[in-house]
């Protein structure tokens, strides 16, 4: 881990001194450098390209458990806390659906109120007829 620390900002600051202040040797840091990934690291990578592959097969709609049962018909075994470790890193959601709320009920007994201005809205003097919009805006 600090070796990768190390890596993200040794364009900003040498390697020698971050060597230090963590200290770790800067022989090891360089072996790191050199070492290819391990076998994790490189499934790890296929593991991403496929579990994004499933979300967008899946139209961005499945969790985690349906995205495993997508991936198993697809012959990758991966353990859930893995793709909810990935989805993670990647940034995946799920697009939720909103359950449908009926904010209007125009089947009630209550009195209405009688429409006075019948959509005549000239007026003959300033104060005989107030108005509003009640328009709802797009909440976001």
């Amino acid at each position: 881990m600090k070796y990768g620390h190390i890596e993200s900002l040794r364009q900003r600051h040498p390697v020698a001194a971050m060597c230090r202040v963590l200290n770790v040797s800067e022989s090891g840091y360089h072996a790191w450098r050199r070492r290819p990934p391990s076998a994790r690291a490189r499934e790890e990578v296929r593991l991403e390209t496929q579990i994004a592959a499933a979300h967008q097969r899946t139209r961005e709609t499945c969790g985690p458990q349906r995205l495993q049962a997508d991936l198993s018909d697809h012959g990758v075994q991966v353990g859930l806390h893995r793709i909810k470790r990935i989805r993670k890193k990647l940034g995946l959601r799920c697009k939720q659906k909103r359950k449908f709320k009926a904010t209007t009920d125009s089947k009630h007994s209550l009195p209405v109120a009688p429409n006075l201005l019948d959509r005549q809205f000239a007026v003959t003097a300033p104060n005989k007829a107030w108005v509003t919009d009640i328009t709802y805006g797009h909440l976001e």
